[in-house]
């Protein structure tokens, strides 16, 4: 799962011991090297299907972390774009990105549920870091993210169909939530990463309690089930008025 230049299994058991914040400033410089990092093949079918929608103006990358998102705002962002995380150590290696050619990029640290900007945004992305997010904080984060944009401004986010009842997916995913919750019963400060609990129809509801119309675009790129459904799909909510 991990390059040579990746971490090793002693510095992730000190970054799983440490608290969100901490654990990501301790991983930051070899983050890249993970699977945690989005992979290129989903920041590419992003950018290709916002780029059909834009382009847009301002773009904000929320949790940004290293700055992959940031890459895909710039390429369907004409004025500026912004990434925003609480992680310093994350935003120290963003920065030492090279910036694409395109809008000029700034970076802020902030945690997202408490976001220093106002309606500034037409579009905010956001890339595998829900699963940081309690349930009970998402109509807080959705609140945030429907403060910055302006009115008809987009949040879009790609969400990949969950694995089968039964199936390897389902029961790796279900074992790293029971030693996530055991962690966190056994040792404080709490790491929060609970990616099953980040559920489509949860979220289309909360979503549309913010102030949202939601639509859900296939990302044709990952192919289909055998039920005809998509793999991954891009939510795409549009802030009302």
């Amino acid at each position: 799962m991990f390059s040579p230049e990746g971490p090793t299994l002693r510095e992730l058991a000190v970054q799983a011991l440490s608290s969100v914040e901490h654990g990501y400033d301790l991983l930051a410089p070899k983050f890249d090297h993970t699977p945690y990092r989005t992979p290129d093949r989903v920041l590419d079918a992003v950018a290709s299907a916002l780029g059909s929608m834009g382009p847009f103006g301002t773009g904000l990358d929320l949790c940004c972390g290293t700055g992959a998102g940031v890459d895909v705002l710039s390429r369907v962002c004409r004025e500026s774009v912004t990434g925003v995380d609480f992680s310093a150590g994350m935003l120290a290696v963003a920065r030492e990105r090279a910036v694409p050619e395109g809008p000029a990029v700034s970076w802020v640290r902030a945690d997202a549920r408490a976001l220093p900007f106002g309606p500034a945004f037409d579009l905010v992305v956001s890339f595998g870091a829900f699963g940081h997010f309690l349930p009970r904080e998402l109509p807080g984060l959705f609140g945030q993210v429907r403060s910055v944009l302006r009115p008809g401004g987009c949040f879009a986010f790609p969400v990949v169909a969950p694995p089968r009842p039964g199936s390897r997916g389902y029961w790796t995913l279900l074992g790293f939530d029971a030693a996530m919750r055991l962690r966190n019963a056994l040792w404080r400060p709490p790491f929060v990463m609970y990616y099953r609990r980040f559920r489509l129809g949860d979220v289309g509801r909360e979503l549309a309690r913010a102030g949202f119309r939601t639509d859900l675009r296939a990302l044709p790129e990952f192919g289909y089930r055998p039920d005809g459904s998509p793999r991954a799909r891009l939510v795409v909510a549009r802030r009302l008025s």
